[in-house]
């Protein structure tokens, strides 16, 4: 069928709807996560732009845009799960990226495989639009989390994404990061002081903990 099939199964990603099996005052899908992530990630890498970094946009648009395609098959697996040890991360990113190449092998015609074979990979690595990808990303677990605690919802689930969340980007030696623990985070943290859930006392102590705390999340 050939590119329509790709073009069609975008609409798989509006259905996989994020943080499964919890109750949530609002439904966030795989398709407007990636949206906010390129919109993230756009800002991120005008701070790093500003302090004389130079961004490979086109790579970035492209990580950023499809760094979640391959949920369309396995779904979108809960933070806390996903990085239980990097051995689990490992397997689960194995199956991903296989059934991804399976995709493109079965469906993209040939002259277009490549290409999609770069713009569909694992887009977190160490280069500054990589690290940019995990910034934004985790940017948006915050975003939905806070939504969340803000309300009042006392599902555990998003304060360990919350906290999860803020100490991956913590550890990210970028300028964009500094920018928002300084400027950003600030705000997040005054707009949820009348919260029923004390999201300052989390987000401080998220912030005290190092790498390490991940695991035991």
């Amino acid at each position: 069928m050939g590119i329509h099939t790709y073009f069609r199964s975008l609409n798989d990603l509006e259905r996989i709807i994020r943080t499964p099996g919890k109750f949530k005052f609002e439904e966030h899908s795989v398709s407007a996560h990636s949206w906010k992530v390129v919109q993230y990630a756009k800002t991120l890498a005008d701070i790093e732009e500003q302090h004389g970094v130079t961004i490979d946009w086109k790579k970035l648009y492209e990580i950023t845009s499809s760094h979640d395609y391959g949920e369309i098959f396995i779904g979108d697996i809960k933070t806390p799960v996903k990085h239980y040890s990097l051995e689990l991360r490992s397997m689960l990113q194995q199956v991903e990226d296989g059934m991804v190449e399976h995709f493109i092998q079965d469906h993209i015609p040939e002259e277009f495989q490549a290409i999609f074979r770069r713009q569909l990979r694992e887009g977190k690595d160490h280069s500054v639009e990589g690290l940019i990808l995990e910034v934004a990303d985790k940017m948006d677990q915050v975003y939905e989390a806070f939504a969340e605690l803000q309300r009042g919802n006392t599902e555990k689930e998003f304060i360990v994404m919350y906290r999860y969340a803020l100490i991956k980007i913590k550890n990210i030696d970028l300028h964009c990061v500094k920018y928002f623990l300084e400027h950003i985070l600030p705000d997040i943290i005054h707009e949820g002081t009348l919260s029923p859930i004390d999201i300052r006392k989390i987000t401080e102590e998220a912030l005290a903990q190092g790498e390490t705390a991940v695991a035991v999340l």
